[in-house]
């Protein structure tokens, strides 16, 4: 009894797969109704979106913009960069999008407002000059970026520029900065 326990336990953290009964396992591998393709659906172009997940440059060395493309397109992440503002000036901020989109290779986001800073792109995702996904800039992020900043004295302006974000090696990490 006490090497059945046993052996049950070990596959459990091992190899589950392994120790279901082969019927079960037959079920398992069937299609949901839900993961059926449907008619006109594009399983490469989901495919091809997440891979424009991950980290890329942005406006200063230093700072980067990390992207993940959900299944639906809805698009999640967050600008890690250098404040400018007189309370935060040199201090690391994590400014986390709103809301953000991906359509076809269109892409828009637009971060939460932070410090008075909230940032709005407007661009596309296209293949880069990197050869592999593991070299830099096998995607960039081109476009324009609006950046609207509001004072104490509720006084608001807006910067846009066109932009080019380069996709880290997927192998590689910006280095580490102290965090606010």
């Amino acid at each position: 009894m006490k090497s059945a326990l046993v052996f049950l336990a070990l596959c459990s953290m091992f190899t589950p797969a392994l120790c279901v009964p082969a019927g079960l396992r037959a079920q398992d591998s069937k299609p949901s109704s839900d993961s059926v393709a449907k008619p006109g659906a594009a399983p490469r172009e989901t495919k091809t979106a997440q891979q424009y997940s991950g980290m890329y440059t942005f406006l200063k060395d230093g700072e980067f913009l990390q992207l993940t493309i959900e299944d639906d397109g809805r698009v999640t992440g967050f600008i890690s960069r250098f404040g400018e503002g007189e309370n935060d000036k040199g201090a690391f901020l994590d400014q986390f999008f709103k809301n953000g989109k991906l359509d076809g290779n269109k892409l828009t986001f637009l971060t939460q407002v932070l410090h008075g800073v909230d940032f709005e792109f407007r661009g596309s995702v296209e293949r880069g000059d990197g050869k592999d996904p593991s070299d830099e800039a096998y995607f960039v992020l081109k476009g324009s970026l609006t950046q609207n900043t509001t004072d104490t004295n509720k006084k608001s302006t807006s910067h846009t520029q066109d932009v080019l974000f380069k996709l880290f090696p997927r192998d590689a990490a910006p280095a580490a900065v102290g965090r606010n």
